[in-house]
């Protein structure tokens, strides 16, 4: 029997292109205030390269205006961008899953990867603290080295809501990582397919989700 859904947050629950796009957005303007640059040509650019190639961005921006830069600058506007207050939302059939597992007593978690700060400022633009049970930023835990496939969030998660993992279910986006936790720990995977960042990405050693679906809606517990 199922008692508890736990969910990846960057395009499972949300779009991390909207994220990325509000990160942009926030940038932009502080260039324009900084350099004199027109914000919505700025963040047009950003775009632009993002869609190109994800690595670099800013970099590939100086360049492209031909501005001499250094380390420290990346560095700032890449702070910025992960502190940044985002304008993000769910999915449409986020809240309406949510409230169907809340009405069958199901329990629900998050267990997130990415910059700690980054991710709680989406958890806190969300208001997730007060839709979900359990939120888990991996990053939290020490760093990189316990972010997915690493089982201790999911450890975690199990005992803070008080239920086996053979209870639980996962569900995610990016083959990279999502699912290879199924080869750990005895907890069955589930596949959101969305038009996301991740969609391309390879099955870690080939471990599959046990189930696909294309909708939160079609989540049958």
């Amino acid at each position: 029997m199922i008692k508890a859904v736990i969910f990846d947050l960057d395009d499972t629950l949300i779009s991390e292109r909207e994220y990325i796009e509000s990160g942009f957005r926030h940038v932009s303007k502080i260039l324009s205030n900084h350099f004199g640059f027109d914000n919505k040509e700025i963040n047009q650019l950003l775009v632009k390269l993002f869609n190109e190639s994800p690595v670099k961005v800013f970099n590939r921006l100086f360049d492209e205006l031909q501005i001499d830069y250094d380390n420290d600058v990346i560095k700032w506007l890449v702070n910025e961008y992960r502190n940044h207050e985002p304008k993000i939302n769910f999915y449409d059939d986020v809240l309406p899953a949510i409230k169907k597992l809340k009405s069958k007593n199901i329990k629900t978690g998050i267990i997130t990867d990415g910059y700690a700060i980054t991710q709680k400022q989406k958890i806190h633009a969300l208001n997730a603290e007060k839709l979900f049970d359990e939120i888990i930023v991996t990053d939290e835990l020490g760093g990189k080295k316990f972010w997915k496939p690493n089982p201790k969030a999911f450890e975690i998660m199990s005992n803070k809501l008080n239920v086996a993992f053979e209870e639980m279910v996962y569900v995610g986006d990016n083959p990279e990582k999502d699912f290879y936790i199924s080869r750990i720990i005895p907890i069955k995977t589930i596949r959101i397919y969305r038009d996301g960042i991740y969609k391309n990405k390879h099955y870690l050693e080939n471990v599959k989700e046990n189930y696909s679906i294309k909708s939160l809606k079609e989540l049958i517990l």
